[in-house]
């Protein structure tokens, strides 16, 4: 990949939002991080938000953080799929060794 996942970090979207007035529109944060030259993954992490009026950083991180606990959860839950099988599979093993 060509960026290294800085993009989705919340860290890096208040970086690039860093001196807005609020409350702000979604419009003017896209703008504001624009102006702050911001990458492109920031871009649509921001395009990615609710529709509204944000009253302060931690509203947009509140916002963020729901983007990505969406797709963090899908992920997690596949992992916890395969990990529950293995875990499964390795009881079987066991309970068979003490027959």
């Amino acid at each position: 990949m060509a960026t290294r996942g800085t993009g989705h970090s919340p860290a890096n979207v208040t970086k690039h939002l860093k001196g807005i007035d609020f409350p702000a529109e979604k419009q003017e944060l896209l703008k504001h991080a624009q102006h702050m030259k911001a990458e492109k993954v920031v871009l649509d992490e921001i395009q990615k938000m609710e529709e509204k009026e944000y009253g302060s950083m931690a509203d947009v991180m509140k916002a963020f953080g729901k983007e990505g606990s969406e797709e963090s959860s899908s992920k997690t839950g596949r992992s916890k799929q395969q990990s529950g099988g293995q875990a499964g599979q390795g009881k079987s093993h066991s309970r068979s060794s003490h027959h």
